[in-house]
């Protein structure tokens, strides 16, 4: 395996990407012959539990663009059912990256499993919480909810979090309502509109085509910034790269070019434009509707990471709320500065501006 070493940082603004690569190639750090030698395994495995939601977009562009390949990476992009299968595939040896949600992380901490996040794909949660129109109509307010089957993409993940959240508020506990695990695609529409469920928290694009086909009233959103910080109150990292600290020490190269890769595909995310956009995502994404697919894009552009950095407050707000939700992680005997590691996408961050 080939992967291009980003040399000094301090010279990378001053020359353009072909010459610095160019460069490394023949300072020779990132010869095939020394990548081959210093790691194990040629071929990376990444993990990432339901792949088509936006909030993994700028993986997925990052994929069809090419650029991880144009970074000397082989990589194996295997989906799961959920973001908690990916996090299991990790620790179980199966997976050498995941793509997933950045409180995880805190979870895992928790637990003593210190992953770090090493690129940010998100700076919003990007979801949201509806109840449905058909089985609820006479919705007025959370408490409603008690002794409702709430859908969730999965339990622990972070839409179980967010309503978890808004239940609490709301003065109900996790027992007064029964959560139920219907994913991030069809299996959440279905749920929704065969009465299966009373209320759904869920990712995009499932909770914009049930808000366009009338079958949820939305009831809270954090898809915005603004929301973001109505719900949560503040900042809270949304998806992110993250991997165990060996395998970040022993495979810097890996490490700096997947950062590499994904600064490239949130640049190009910033200027892309509609034509451009539908031209690269699988078709399969759209589910039958290419127009609604753009238009929760647009609403949602803000909530993709500008830069791949981690912010500090945003991290510190994960953590509060992880605190609140699950008894195992007490903010005191957590450092949240130890699960980020901002270096590798500052680098990326030089060598892809202007």
């Amino acid at each position: 395996m080939q992967v291009a070493n980003q040399g000094n940082a301090s010279t990378v603004g001053n020359i353009n990407r072909r010459q610095f690569n160019l460069a490394s190639l023949v300072a020779g750090f990132s010869a095939s012959g020394l990548a081959q030698n210093r790691f194990e395994k040629t071929k990376i495995t990444l993990a990432v539990g339901g792949k088509a939601a936006f909030y993994y977009l700028p993986l997925t562009i990052a994929e069809q663009l090419g650029y991880f390949a144009a970074e000397g990476l082989e990589l194996e992009i295997v989906d799961f059912p959920s973001s908690i299968r990916a996090q299991q595939a990790l620790a179980n040896g199966n997976a050498d990256v995941v793509c997933g949600a950045f409180e995880h992380l805190i979870s895992l901490h928790a637990k003593q499993q210190f992953v770090q996040s090493f690129v940010a794909l998100g700076r919003t949660p990007q979801m949201a919480m509806g109840v449905s129109t058909k089985n609820m109509p006479n919705y007025n307010r959370l408490a409603d909810l008690k002794g409702k089957r709430i859908g969730i993409a999965a339990p622990g993940t972070g839409t179980n979090i967010m309503a978890n959240l808004l239940l609490q508020r709301a003065g109900l506990q996790q027992s007064d309502v029964s959560y139920i695990g219907v994913g991030t695609s069809a299996g959440a529409l279905s749920a929704v509109r065969t009465g299966q469920i009373d209320a759904i928290c869920n990712l995009e694009p499932v909770m914009s085509q049930l808000e366009h086909a009338g079958d949820i009233k939305t009831i809270a959103d954090c898809r915005s910034l603004r929301g973001t910080q109505a719900i949560f109150g503040g900042a809270m990292p949304g998806a992110c790269l993250y991997a165990m600290p060996d395998y970040i020490k022993k495979n810097r190269l890996v490490v700096q070019a997947l950062s590499n890769a994904i600064v490239h595909s949130l640049k190009w995310l910033q200027t892309a434009g509609p034509k451009e956009l539908l031209q690269n995502v699988p078709e399969a994404y759209f589910q039958g509707d290419r127009g609604l697919y753009l238009a929760t894009y647009n609403k949602l552009r803000e909530s993709i990471a500008l830069d791949g950095l981690v912010l500090d407050d945003a991290a510190k707000m994960s953590l509060k709320v992880m605190a609140n939700f699950d008894p195992s992680v007490k903010s005191e005997k957590i450092d949240i500065s130890k699960t980020y590691i901002n270096a590798f996408a500052k680098q990326s961050k030089l060598q892809f501006s202007a």
